[in-house]
């Protein structure tokens, strides 16, 4: 497997451009052949179908197209390894823009986010899995629970408000073993706010505020198959990327992961308007999961060097 270095060596003899010319689109990227070929590896006969619309998803979105070119090259490929398509529709992965700083600058990369979808689409394929599912608990549904049992009384015919009060999240494997969580409103709050980068860590904005339940439900059952599900190979890859950057290759042909970590809160305020902006722009063609995926994203993305 080639290593980052070699793949830009090969890019730039492949190319009759001047040096590092053809890196600089994430089109010149995908039409060189040491690129090309990798995706051949990972994909066989999908490779062209992913690569094309990869290039639709980028041409469509001005915020991802700005993003560093090996960036949005390397997320694509983490879905790709896991097979996963990244139309945002489909809501199983996706390539979220943020902010990193780099040798004192801000530049915008793209991160790999792994969709609910996604989490319930690898379960599926270890085989290991009768039944799972996530959602919501509104107002009058709950009857009990019993966290030492674990035993979840839900009445769904006793909504009375829209009113959500907890979440619940559940699988049953084929040999019979079966979890189920159930995290309290104030429980998600609590995640929440540890896992806040924002200055002001207490107060809903963003997605959260407009999306909260696809938040939260991620955050269930991201939780429950973590820690109690049958991880495949596959699976436990899934769960490193999930939420991180990578633009660089090992020497073994992998992708180096990065973990993404949150600047002072000064730098982080003094970037709340361009989230604020990117959030706002495109929401029609947004769904509500793939909206809380990205508050996932930049929330926790701001990163100092």
């Amino acid at each position: 497997m080639a290593t980052n270095q070699s793949l830009k060596n090969q890019l730039q003899q492949s190319n009759s451009q001047p040096p590092m010319q053809a890196n600089n689109s994430v089109k010149g990227l995908l039409n060189s052949p040491a690129i090309q070929n990798k995706f051949k590896q990972v994909l066989k006969d999908k490779s062209a179908g992913f690569t094309s619309s990869l290039l639709t998803l980028v041409s469509n979105d001005s915020y991802l197209a700005d993003s560093q070119p090996m960036s949005i090259i390397t997320g694509a490929m983490q879905a790709a390894q896991l097979d996963l398509p990244l139309e945002k529709q489909f809501g199983f992965a996706y390539l979220v823009p943020f902010n990193t700083k780099e040798n004192g600058t801000w530049v915008k990369k793209a991160q790999f986010v792994l969709g609910y979808r996604g989490y319930i689409q690898l379960a599926q394929r270890s085989g290991q899995y009768k039944a799972i599912n996530v959602g919501s608990i509104y107002e009058g549904q709950l009857v009990s629970w019993n966290p030492l049992t674990e035993e979840l009384d839900i009445d769904f015919d006793a909504k009375v408000s829209d009113t959500v009060i907890g979440y619940f999240g559940y699988f049953k494997l084929l040999n019979g073993f079966e979890k189920t969580v159930f995290w309290t409103k104030e429980q998600i709050e609590k995640h929440r706010i540890e896992n806040n980068k924002a200055k002001n860590k207490t107060q809903l904005s963003g997605v959260w505020a407009s999306n909260y339940d696809a938040m939260a439900q991620k955050t269930v059952l991201r939780s429950l198959l973590s820690k109690w599900g049958i991880l495949s190979i596959e699976m436990q890859k899934a769960v490193i990327a999930d939420e991180t950057i990578s633009d660089d290759i090992s020497e073994d042909g992998e992708f180096v992961i990065k973990d993404v970590t949150s600047v002072e809160d000064d730098e982080t305020e003094d970037h709340e308007a361009e989230i604020s902006e990117f959030l706002e722009e495109g929401t029609e063609d947004k769904s509500a999961e793939q909206e809380a995926l990205f508050e996932t994203g930049v929330k926790s993305s701001l990163e100092q060097e």
